[in-house]
């Protein structure tokens, strides 16, 4: 039987990614508009998407979790077809939802490949939506951002799985000693410090890092880790959150440390940042160290992660129960009616460089 509900569509709304040579740069100057990021930080940027061939892994990914959402909202009974998005690179949202409402879209659920709050998180995405929407005029469809996801047990269950698998990954006579450790992506401290509503205290998107970083570790077994930050990109003078990734396998190496397993909990996927900031630099590194390394898989290639996402839409078309098994608090709109909170997630000015 087909369910029925107030929705007509589905959007996922990522973040982009090149998909030939000629794209890289444009993308980059797309992501990095307004931000002062310096010329010769591009430069090298651009040099490491030429590494794999001037193609982002990111698209491909993204197709493979909507071919699996699709499978998961027909097994459902869920009729709502999906769309495809992004912030910076082709298919951009404007032009989808252009499309959404040309095919007739009233009111879609919108599912971001982001788990967390803060700005580049959350509040990006809503700002996205509403330039879409703006875009397309009166035609447009409603849209409304599922809210965040970082502790759904579906999630945390896939990550501790590839936390193990990782470990089994290791020379066996290195195992017992192996240190787990936790990355996510670097953002400015400011933007940290305004994260979330402003009566909750700030710092949500490290919280809610650290607060799965807690759960995947437990439910892998695991009492002892450390949580550290990757793909800063900003000017040099300004704080972001550290230690860098790389920093820190220094600092393990320095104390005898001779095995790591490294879970990229801030990524749903194994897009650029993972496999050139991880499978690249941070393995490069643990091999100048002579440290054995092992990375944890994504979960955007678990099934879990297609049934997390029909759990998140089954709570606006069927009234589910929202489930999250952390304590930090997330955010964003459920069946009832709740919304961000006024002033959520402001990004800080960003300084003048001279």
């Amino acid at each position: 039987m087909t369910t029925s509900t107030d929705f007509d569509a589905l959007l996922v709304l990522s973040f982009g990614g090149p998909e030939e040579p000629a794209h890289v740069r444009p993308f980059l100057e797309n992501v990095t508009r307004g931000r002062g990021v310096p010329p010769e930080r591009l430069d090298a940027v651009v040099e490491h998407y030429m590494h794999f061939g001037g193609v982002s892994p990111i698209n491909a990914l993204n197709r493979d979790i909507i071919a699996a959402v699709e499978a998961e909202l027909a097994s459902a009974g869920i009729d709502l077809p999906v769309y495809f998005g992004n912030r910076n690179w082709h298919p951009m949202v404007e032009d989808t939802v252009a499309d959404m409402a040309a095919n007739g879209v009233e009111r879609a659920l919108v599912f971001p490949t982001s788990a967390w709050g803060g700005y580049s998180g959350c509040r990006q995405y809503h700002e996205d939506l509403a330039r879409a929407r703006e875009s397309v005029g009166s035609s447009a469809p409603d849209l409304v951002k599922i809210r965040q996801y970082y502790d759904h047990p579906l999630m945390v269950a896939a990550f501790a799985d590839a936390i193990t698998a990782a470990l089994d990954e290791l020379p066996a006579e290195r195992r017992a000693g192996a240190r787990l450790v936790f990355t996510a992506h670097s953002i400015p401290d400011a933007a940290d410090a305004n994260a979330g509503p402003p009566a909750d205290g700030g710092h949500l998107y490290s919280r809610q890092v650290a607060d799965a970083s807690a759960l995947a570790a437990a439910a892998a077994g695991i009492d002892e880790y450390d949580l550290v930050w990757q793909s800063r990109s900003g000017p040099p003078q300004v704080p972001w959150l550290e230690p860098d990734i790389c920093d820190h396998l220094d600092a393990l190496a320095d104390k005898g440390v001779d095995a790591v397993v490294v879970c990229p909990i801030g990524f749903v996927s194994d897009h650029l940042e993972v496999v050139w900031d991880l499978d690249t630099e941070a393995e490069e590194k643990a091999k100048e160290r002579r440290m054995a390394f092992a990375r944890a898989s994504t979960p955007g290639t678990d099934e879990r992660f297609a049934k997390m996402v029909v759990e998140l839409v089954r709570e606006h078309v069927a009234g589910a129960a929202a489930r999250g098994i952390g304590s930090v608090p997330s955010y964003g709109e459920t069946l009832n009616g709740q919304r961000c909170a006024l002033g959520c997630c402001e990004q800080p000015v960003r300084p003048t460089r001279n």
